[in-house]
């Protein structure tokens, strides 16, 4: 596979497994162990997936990119679906 189609595929992936986890963030209280739960726990999958593709260290920032969006994402619909902050 191509480096950009690899890396494509893992920052994806990234964005898509924090999608319902920024969900789930998104309905627990700022600074609280769930909150800091749903935020750390795709950390070892993600590290996982660019290491099993064999991504270096160069790639962090872009898998780390696609974790902030997804978390991103996950809490507007949060919000969206649950009338918060309208």
């Amino acid at each position: 596979m191509q480096t950009a189609l690899q890396v494509a595929v893992v920052v994806l992936l990234a964005a898509a497994v924090n999608i319902p986890l920024g969900y789930l963030r998104q309905g627990c209280r700022k600074f609280s162990p769930g909150w800091w739960f749903y935020i750390h726990i795709s950390i070892p999958l993600i590290i996982y997936a660019r290491l099993k593709i064999g991504l270096g260290i160069q790639f962090i920032p872009f898998t780390l990119a696609g974790s902030v969006a997804g978390q991103f994402m996950g809490g507007r619909l949060y919000r969206k679906r649950n009338g918060v902050g309208e």
